[in-house]
């Protein structure tokens, strides 16, 4: 069995081509490290909510009055470090290392490593944190 394609079909399909080439650089740049300052970066605060999943988990912080949130591993990465849903409940206070959103007044970290009653669990062990 032969398909043929109409001309404005063969341009839809072009036009939808485009439209993923156009928009795959903008999602991948947030996944990545690229976002974020090269600066070493710590905060302090209770956790005042918890989003976890893919494509990375991210926690509500309150700091000083003050939200913040923090992007945790993807599940199978906090799983790696040890790091539980039930470790990052509500009104757990935690120290996040990592890296700040390079963006003007956007109070975004990525985390290398949490720590949780004095106990360190290690997102990204490869880098140094």
């Amino acid at each position: 069995m032969m398909v043929r394609l109409t001309e404005r079909s063969i341009w839809l399909l072009f036009a939808a081509m485009m439209m993923a080439l156009l928009l795959a650089p903008a999602a991948f740049a947030h996944h990545g490290w690229g976002w974020a300052t090269d600066e070493e970066f710590q905060l302090t605060g209770k956790i005042t909510g918890t989003k976890l999943g893919n494509p990375h988990g991210e926690v509500s912080l309150e700091v000083q009055g003050t939200q913040w949130v923090v992007e945790v591993g993807q599940p199978w990465r906090n799983d790696r470090a040890g790091l539980s849903a039930t470790m990052l409940s509500v009104g757990r206070t935690i120290t996040v290392h990592g890296h700040r959103s390079a963006k003007q007044g956007e109070r975004l970290v990525k985390a290398e490593r949490v720590v949780i009653d004095g106990k360190s669990y290690n997102l990204y062990p490869d880098r140094k944190s």
